[in-house]
Order: structure tokens, then sequence, then C-alpha cells
């Protein structure tokens, strides 16, 4: 590693990746340096229980993956990836009655929702309709909008809190029950402001071009960036930690896809104390325990339509959810948590030996937390699937606190790259005009710490590229 690059990009997840192939694309020589054994961060697939069976070691489901711009326009079929899209998208059972089921159709959707069938069309269907121009200028950092009516019909709603705005929209469990689930993805207590936003975009880009899974797991994704890099001219090199800049060979600019906390570990020493100081002041989120399952069949779920899902969320009522999301900020464990299942295997048949399947799921927790939930979860399982226990093969759980081992970016548990605060929703990771770049001279952030935070999409690693290339890179 005594070449001189023009860039070089310190982590490879989904991230660190775009950054590099959007200054690949732009003629820059880049190398990308990663401390673990395989490329990917956040996008990882492993054998974690049994021969045979490959889980997720992080993300599962990817609805921003392919509903945003970036991409979509590489050509990352040419290198593998394979996108499988579940008949329903998103399954919330209840102990009463079929479960909220979310289809790409607004319609089918709908029809599961009861009473609120037509105030879902008519807070989702505009969405829908005007997605491309709300995702230029919702899912990106700060600008002047390119299409400021339709960003203000959709700031209006997404600025309330998601049980605020469940409750004052819809009147039946189920509607109220499936928009605060996929709010719940935020991590964040469903009453306080913003939270909203979450079921908005996440349920707007599943009807626009649903939430997929990646055949043969998140690795493809990563595996596929890769790969599209290296045709690029790009390197990488891997079991390679950093632990300050000068561990890295002489290049005109470094991108961090790392958080705060690693960033000042890294490159401190040349940030100005001004900045070092609102670094520090940045919010990690709550963290996850995770548990992945190998089982010797589907899981047996009460109401067949939860097994057409590839995402299944666990928290029954509205007010269930936001007892269990409103624990972890509060340094309490929830008796009931509200669990995020994904359910691959059932639609991909890689995942795992004939006639057995894989299940990924976990649930929220305070950051750094040392406790086991499995009891919990399964618990919540058993609740919709009785006899769910008596299918599991092997078990790995991942406590909160262990979360770094795999991924240095999860700081106490937390799979955010940050919390998803209203003020950290639109300035993070510090307030700046451009929040890439740092105060060090060519030296940029491009993880989830930085706009527009987390989920795998490659839009952080797109701007912060952007960004240095207008500085020159």
């Amino acid at each position: 590693m005594s070449s001189r690059y023009d860039a070089i990009v310190v982590g490879s997840g989904p991230n660190g990746l775009a950054a590099a192939i959007v200054l690949a694309q732009a003629g820059r020589s880049v190398l990308v340096v990663e401390a673990q054994s395989t490329i990917g961060g956040g996008a990882r697939t492993s054998a974690l229980t049994l021969p045979g069976f490959a889980h997720d070691v992080c993300s599962a489901i990817h609805p921003l993956a392919v509903a945003t711009s970036f991409l979509p326009s590489l050509p990352l079929a040419q290198h593998g990836l394979r996108w499988i899209h579940s008949p329903v998208l998103v399954a919330h059972p209840l102990d009463d009655g079929p479960p909220a089921l979310l289809h790409r159709s607004i319609d089918e959707t709908g029809a599961t929702l009861g009473p609120d069938a037509g105030a879902y069309a008519a807070l989702m269907r505009p969405l829908a309709e005007q997605w491309e121009s709300i995702a230029e200028d919702a899912i990106a950092p700060l600008h002047l909008p390119r299409h400021p009516f339709a960003l203000a019909r959709f700031g209006l709603t997404a600025l309330r809190s998601a049980s605020g705005m469940v409750q004052a929209r819809f009147v039946g469990a189920r509607a109220r029950a499936l928009l605060a689930g996929i709010s719940a993805h935020a991590a964040v207590p469903l009453d306080q402001a913003a939270t909203a936003s979450f079921s908005l975009v996440l349920a707007a880009a599943g009807h626009h071009a649903g939430w997929p899974i990646p055949m043969g797991g998140s690795q493809r994704i990563a595996d596929a960036l890769a790969s599209h890099l290296r045709s690029l001219g790009g390197e990488i090199v891997t079991d390679r930690p950093v632990r300050t800049l000068d561990d890295l060979p002489p290049s005109r600019t470094v991108l961090l896809d790392v958080t705060p906390r690693q960033a000042l570990t890294i490159a401190g020493e040349r940030f100005s104390p001004r900045y070092r100081a609102a670094l520090g002041r940045f919010r990690y989120g709550p963290g996850v325990c995770k548990v992945d399952w190998a089982l010797s069949r589907p899981v047996p779920w009460r109401d067949a339509d939860v097994a057409r899902a590839g995402t299944v969320h666990l928290g029954g009522t509205l007010d269930e959810m936001r007892i269990a999301e409103r624990a972890p900020w509060r340094g309490e464990h929830a008796e009931r948590p509200f669990v995020l299942l994904a359910q691959p295997s059932l639609f991909d048949s890689t995942r795992a030996p004939a006639g057995a399947h894989t299940l990924w799921g976990y649930c929220h927790v305070p950051s750094g937390s040392t406790v086991d939930m499995t009891a919990r979860i399964e618990a919540q399982i058993e609740r919709f699937a009785p006899g769910f226990r008596d299918c599991v093969l092997a078990r790995h759980v991942v406590p909160a606190s262990e979360s770094h081992h795999h991924n240095a970016n999860l700081v106490g548990g937390d799979i955010s790259g940050g919390a998803n605060t209203l003020r950290q929703l639109f300035f993070r990771p510090v307030i700046r005009r451009v929040p890439y770049a740092t105060s060090a001279p060519g030296v940029y952030l491009c993880s989830a710490s930085t706009p527009p935070g987390g989920a795998v999409h490659g839009l952080c690693g797109l701007y912060a590229a952007r960004a240095a290339l207008a500085r020159g890179a």
C-alpha cells in the first residue's frame, strides 16, 4: 500500500463503496480499505448457525436500495445482483382477526385495513404517484427543493409523530398498527415529532418499487458494488484496520465510512477544536438485540397470509408499540418488545438446505445492552405462530454490546448510524453547510451518520463523493 491514490475510502459498507464508485466514475484512482476480512459493512451474509444456512449479519430487506435513484443507476445485475420480491411486503398480525398487509398495490393494502381503506388510499396514493419528486428532495441533504409543492405536502404530515398521525387519520386498529410498525424502524419513541416520516417514506417506497430481498443474501449487494468498482479501476484491500490517517498511503482525499466516534479516533487530531466538540455531541440511538434462527420448517404462522411476507412486524396494537419503543430510551427492556423479522428463505431457496429455512430478527434495547432478549422475542413469535420453538434447529444471538465486533459503526448496537431524532434527521453529524466535509482539508465523512442516514441506498456515499469532487478531489 505504498502507491499514491487520488482518494482513499475507509470502510467498505454500501456507502463507502458508493463513494468509491462515484470517484472512480470521475476518473480518480481509488483505494477502499476495510478492517474486516470480508467487505460489506452492514451488507454481509454468513453461516452464523449451521452449515448451509446463509444469514444476513445486519441488513436483510432493502426498500430504499431500489426506490432511490443511485443503486438502480449502476449495472449491478451485470455483477451478479438479483432482487426477489415477496408477494406481500409487510405483514403485521394482531391477536384478533386477519393481519394488516402492505402490498405493492395501494388498493390491495387497503383491503386488509377494514374501515380505513379509503383513508389509507387518500394518504398514500399522492405520495406513491409523486414518489420520485418527493424522494429527490426528502431523501437528501438539506437544499433548495426542486419540487417545493410536493415536498410541502409531504412535510405537513411527515413532521408529525407517528402515533398522532395514525390516530388522526385512521379509526381501526389495523391501519394504525401497520403504519406505526413501519415507523418503529426509526428506533425512536412513536410519540416524537417526525416519526411519521418513516412510515410515509417506507410505505410509499414499497408501493413504488417494493421491499426486495437480494438473492443469496445482502452480501451480494456489497459484492456487486465491489465488482463494479474494480471494473472502473478501483482497488479494495481487506484485513487492514485504520487507527489513524497516518496508516494510509498518500492521497489528496480521504472519505471515512465511519461514525463520529471512529472519525474522532482516526482523524481527530486534524480536526479543529470546535469540530471535534461538535462531533463529540453526536447522539447515538438505542441498540438492537439480534437473533438468527436455523429452522427445520417454515414458521407456523396462525394466519397463512403472514407466510407471504418478506418482512413481519410483531408488536400488536399501536398502544403496545408505543410502550415497547419508549422503553429503550428510558434504559429499559420491553417485556413485549416490537420485533422486526425477515423470512427470506421462503422466497430464496439459496438460503438454506432443502426443506429448511432461515429467520432473521431483532428488537430495540438500550444502547450497549448486554441483555439476551431471545426469550422475549420468541414469546412474541409464539404469540402469532404457536409451536415456533419446535422448529428451531439452532440460534445465533448478538446482544447490542457485541454488535461492534463485526461492524465498528454499530456503536452500542445502533444500526442507524446515529439517533433519528428531529435534529439529527436534518443535521447529521453536525450543523454544517456541507455535512460531509470535516474541518480537516481533504477529509470527508460518508457513512450513515451523514444525510440521508441509515438503510442500504448508497446515497451518503454519493453525496459525500460529489462534495469532495466539488472541492477539487
